[in-house]
């Protein structure tokens, strides 16, 4: 199903939409990401499973209620599961995400940015 040897920058590159993750492979029971991030996304949580951010070009604020963590290339950070967050990037951003396949896109909120898992599968 999933190719033998990937390129996730170059992957991430070809992105034309933005908030709509695309899956490359899975490992176990985790799928791998990439996606092209721009703006505000929307404030959710996921409360059974952490959500990995890697960022491959670009910067990236993880906004919490308490605090905004900034991240910029190469940087990785982990959402721990059931703690409300909401991704801003001021301008387009390029990640890798590696989450449990079960995690939703937005959580606990249903919006017009929500993307399916067979979405994401490209299905």
């Amino acid at each position: 199903m999933f190719a033998e040897k990937t390129n996730l920058l170059a992957e991430a590159v070809k992105l034309t939409e933005t908030w709509s993750p695309r899956v490359l492979g899975e490992v176990n029971d985790q799928y791998i990401k990439v996606a092209k991030l721009n703006g505000q996304f929307v404030w959710h949580s996921h409360e059974e499973e952490d959500e990995l951010f890697y960022i491959l070009k670009g910067s990236l604020k993880i906004e919490y209620r308490d605090r905004t963590i900034h991240l910029n290339e190469g940087d990785m950070h982990v959402i721990p599961k059931g703690v409300e967050h909401n991704p801003k990037a001021d301008v387009d951003c390029l990640i890798a995400l590696i989450e449990t396949k079960t995690t939703t896109h937005t959580g606990n909120v249903e919006t017009e940015r929500s993307k399916s898992v067979e979405e994401q599968l490209g299905s």
